[in-house]
């Protein structure tokens, strides 16, 4: 939800047409008039993709995301001052009630991928379904407000209201969500209701069945080898580049399915993909080595800046079915021992060859504004971790030098991460070798990406997992709290997801309430002070163990033009507007 301004054009008639949304051209490197139009855009994914579902689907660049890839909106940001513009909707909305009400219009002339116009049908719908807790859609908690819903009416056909429980500094981000077709799973749902929605557009659907609000529809898709997305030509009527051409001006992106990030570097080195998500040292060596070489033409970038993700270890809270294992979980000096035991260093500069940064808080580094000194750090620390262990009752070790407790049972708990990611498992490795330092037993077990997304968003009394190593992406630059991740309820609030979905500690409790006193607050100074407050509370719970962040490299191979001008680069927007909508073969 990053992109640009737009001119709006009233028509009289029911046959009325907004004006094309125009990306500014004085946010692009090259002058519009020399994109060429045409060609592919390759990309890679480390692991198979899970659906084409968009309200069951979970990660960061599933197909439904990169259908969509936050082109799709009401609202967007613009990278040059982060203030929110019109996309999909004509203008800025018509603001009453105390800020907590929006009318919105929506621009008129837009069209899905099978030329159904786009109408507020598609948004109520699309609300509906993210709102149905059955259908277990990611944004569920992107609606509601403290426990209270944001409705939408449809006013008529161009026409929407939001109505906001209580005033929100995040609500033009809220409101911002791609509309999905009302044409196509309304009908499911008012006969099938979730059940209909949830086995609807799965992995293995015929690509001529799914419809895109986006730049992009899936054309087709080879488990374990390559998803191919061709252009919705329809995208290009209403979104113009400088120059008054369709975007995007690709024709297809595909994604190859590697099986991890060496093969993903080894691809992209022969130029099989146009671009790769360097995060340490040995890969930027080897692209650099490259392009000296002559070996690959391609433009390579370190330390634009911070990252806009960072890794972590949560534990399970809810395992009644292990209630030795729930307890120790459960205690805060067993996950202040845990922070102590994270190398956090060795994690840096043998995992990320010395370029990141050491992370104690959920907010990315990226948001400069929201990172605090007093934000309490358990930092690395033997000595300390055996002192909070032995305050447990964990005094003894056995032959093998693990700590037993007063009945002999061994301290041990299982670690899992996604296999493929070279970085995390070095992550993962370096934390075990550690915890064996003070006995401590961990048994570190990379899996399927897939199986750990299922196992982490899991809910109940009794999760099926001990302890999970992975990361987050997304959040925005106004309130960079995760609206699923902090407040209790959440599904990513990952270590405590329990049937009731109530907290479980104060801190909990305390950081539920400032997430949602930091949202009603629109002063930005203030809000940063409610900020404070709440990493101070985060860092004293520790509910995520926050490892480290890797630095945010960019490149790129040089056949690629339709990149933002280099001062507008970093890890929030990017260096191109997402997934090629702008990108073009040289």
């Amino acid at each position: 939800m990053k992109k640009a301004l737009t001119l709006t054009l009233a028509l009289m008639g029911t046959s009325a047409f907004a004006a094309p949304f125009v990306l500014p051209a004085a946010w692009m490197a090259q002058n519009p008039a020399e994109a060429k139009t045409g060609g592919e855009y390759r990309i890679m994914s480390l692991s198979d993709y899970k659906t084409l579902n968009p309200f069951t689907s979970t990660e960061a660049d599933s197909l439904p995301t990169l259908m969509s890839w936050g082109e799709a909106g009401l609202f967007t940001q613009d990278p040059t001052n982060d203030k929110f513009v019109p996309y999909m909707a004509d203008a800025l909305p018509t603001v009453s009630n105390g800020g907590k009400r929006f009318v919105v219009k929506i621009r008129q002339g837009m069209k899905f991928s099978d030329g159904q116009a786009i109408t507020a049908d598609d948004w109520i719908t699309t609300y509906k379904l993210h709102t149905d807790d059955k259908v277990g859609s990611n944004s569920y908690d992107n609606f509601f407000l403290n426990g209270k819903p944001i409705t939408v009416k449809k006013l008529d056909n161009y026409t929407l209201q939001f109505d906001f429980p209580q005033v929100s500094a995040s609500a033009y981000g809220r409101m911002s969500f791609a509309p999905w077709p009302d044409h196509v799973f309304g009908p499911v749902y008012a006969s099938k209701g979730a059940d209909g929605i949830k086995a609807m557009w799965g992995i293995s659907a015929n690509p001529s069945t799914i419809v895109s609000p986006g730049p992009w529809v899936i054309s087709s898709y080879q488990a374990g080898q390559r998803a191919v997305l061709k252009k919705n030509t329809y995208y290009g009527e209403w979104v113009k580049d400088g120059a008054g051409k369709p975007l995007p001006y690709l024709n297809t992106m595909s994604s190859t399915i590697v099986k991890d990030l060496n093969a993903g570097l080894a691809a992209y080195l022969s130029g099989q993909i146009d671009t790769f998500g360097a995060s340490k040292a040995d890969d930027l060596a080897q692209i650099k080595r490259a392009v000296d070489a002559g070996n690959l033409k391609a433009t390579l970038t370190p330390n634009v800046g911070p990252q806009s993700t960072s890794s972590w270890i949560v534990f399970n809270w809810n395992k009644s079915g292990d209630a030795t294992k729930q307890k120790l979980f459960r205690d805060v000096r067993f996950r202040q021992a845990m922070s102590h035991i994270a190398n956090r260093q060795a994690m840096i500069q043998l995992a990320l060859g010395g370029l990141g940064s050491e992370v104690y808080t959920g907010v990315y580094p990226v948001f400069k504004n929201y990172q605090y000194a007093s934000t309490p750090t358990f930092k690395y620390n033997l000595a300390a971790a055996t002192k909070l262990l032995n305050q447990m009752g964990y005094t003894k070790k056995n032959s093998d030098g693990y700590l037993v407790d007063r009945a002999g049972k061994v301290l041990e708990f299982t670690l899992t991460t996604n296999s493929g990611n070279t970085v995390r498992e070095q992550l993962g490795q370096i934390f075990r070798d550690e915890a064996k330092k003070v006995g401590v037993k961990v048994n570190f077990t990379p899996v399927d990406f897939n199986t750990l997304v299922g196992q982490l968003t899991a809910k109940g009394d009794n999760r099926p997992f001990d302890a999970i190593l992975l990361g987050l992406s997304g959040g925005d630059n106004i309130w960079p709290y995760g609206s699923n991740v902090v407040p209790c309820g959440g599904n990513l609030h990952a270590y405590n997801v329990p049937s009731d979905g109530k907290c479980l500690n104060a801190q909990e409790n305390l950081m539920t309430k400032l997430y949602y006193q930091g949202d009603q607050t629109l002063d930005d100074a203030a809000r940063r002070a409610i900020g404070e407050q709440l990493s101070k509370a985060e860092g004293q719970n520790l509910g995520f163990i926050y490892l480290v962040a890797t630095n945010y490299h960019v490149t790129y191979n040089n056949r690629l033009g339709g990149e933002y001008k280099r001062n507008l680069w970093d890890s929030y927007y990017g260096s191109r507007p997402y997934a090629g909508l702008t990108t073009f073969i040289k």
